[in-house]
């Protein structure tokens, strides 16, 4: 038990490492001047692509649910993170600390959904719970494009009409306009701060799933009529995953906000799409595979930009890369392949370490 333990805290320290070590790359690439500004623009969406995919693998690998509502929670953080971010710009100057709250209440905003979509439709199963998962998202970006929320001395002011439908006093101000969505976010999301919630994610994630609750939940998963039978509450655990996932992809969605000038629920941003491209993630980076889903989401995202010099067939080794990936994770033969390869070198490992001794 106890070499199992050390094995997993070794396993989570490359997983930390590896992200650090990016950091650190990265650090000194741009000091020397080999970063493009087209990479630049890339470093925080690789951040929050790698906390979604991360997020998600909790629900789709070790959970072992279907959904496709990811983008409809990272759409809530947003929102809710830009909405505070704009409303507490008089009463906290500070930009960093409206931003730290914008990240807790767009997390819990997003969590409380969680839980709310997650009673009933946890009880679903396979299509059906995608199909719900993916409508959710789907309502939620129609909502805010119909939304209309002002504010003046009076306090807030709501319409699904028009901002002239708001009434308000001279001198107030629309926060959020419908389909035009949120503007005047400051543009406070970095590099250093998506790494750090990237650790932050990846900590939370790694402990839970090593963590008594993260065995039920794989119990669960495995066979839900045996946790059962043995005192596993199913609601409770599958809600507890489900919530915590949602969470994560709304602090994900308040970087997202705080990296654009304008905020607006377009499908680009929170479609149907997004969520597809997420589970892509998570597939290609291997189902439970924590850190596979982190370099898959860097890679992928990465890709098609560094492949923009060559035009004319970069969709074409995008899409090569895709299938290369699915087959090395997929495939029982490079599955087996990978497990003999591992038998090998950990043999001699030992053998090493019994020569020493």
């Amino acid at each position: 038990m106890k070499a199992k333990k050390n094995k997993q805290l070794i396993q989570n320290g490359i997983t930390y490492a590896m992200v650090i070590g990016f950091w650190a790359v990265i650090q000194l690439l741009t000091a020397g001047g080999h970063i493009s500004s087209l990479m630049k623009g890339l470093l925080v969406p690789l951040c929050i692509y790698a906390i979604l995919a991360v997020s998600l693998n909790l629900t789709v690998g070790i959970l072992g649910e279907l959904s496709l509502g990811h983008a409809g929670f990272m759409c809530v953080g947003a929102f809710t993170g830009a909405f505070l971010t704009r409303c507490m710009e008089t009463a906290i100057p500070s930009v960093g600390l409206r931003f730290f709250l914008a990240l807790v209440a767009g997390a819990a905003v997003a969590g409380v959904f969680g839980i709310l979509i997650g009673i009933p439709v946890l009880r679903l199963k396979g299509d059906y719970l995608a199909i719900v998962t993916l409508a959710f998202g789907e309502i939620i970006k129609n909502l805010i494009n119909v939304m209309f929320i002002g504010k003046d001395s009076r306090g807030f002011h709501f319409s699904i009409k028009d901002s002239l439908s708001l009434g308000l006093e001279e001198g107030g101000v629309v926060l959020v306009k419908g389909a035009q969505g949120i503007t005047g976010t400051p543009r406070a999301a970095t590099f250093t701060i998506g790494i750090l919630l990237l650790l932050l994610t990846l900590v939370i994630v790694l402990n839970l799933i090593n963590s008594r609750t993260g065995r039920a939940i794989m119990a669960i998963r495995d066979n839900r009529i045996a946790a059962e039978s043995i005192g596993i509450n199913i609601t409770k655990y599958k809600l507890m995953a489900f919530s915590v996932s949602a969470a994560l992809a709304g602090m994900a969605g308040v970087l997202y906000a705080h990296s654009l000038a304008t905020l607006a629920a377009t499908s680009a941003n929170f479609g149907y799409n997004k969520s597809i491209m997420i589970l892509v993630f998570v597939v290609l980076g291997g189902l439970g595979n924590i850190r596979g889903s982190v370099i898959a989401a860097i890679v992928l995202t990465a890709l098609p930009e560094l492949l923009r010099g060559l035009n004319d067939y970069r969709m074409l080794i995008y899409a090569v890369v895709l299938i290369v990936m699915m087959l090395f994770n997929s495939s029982p033969k490079a599955i087996e392949l990978r497990a003999v390869v591992m038998d090998k070198i950990r043999h001699r490992q030992s053998e090493s370490a019994a020569k020493e001794a």
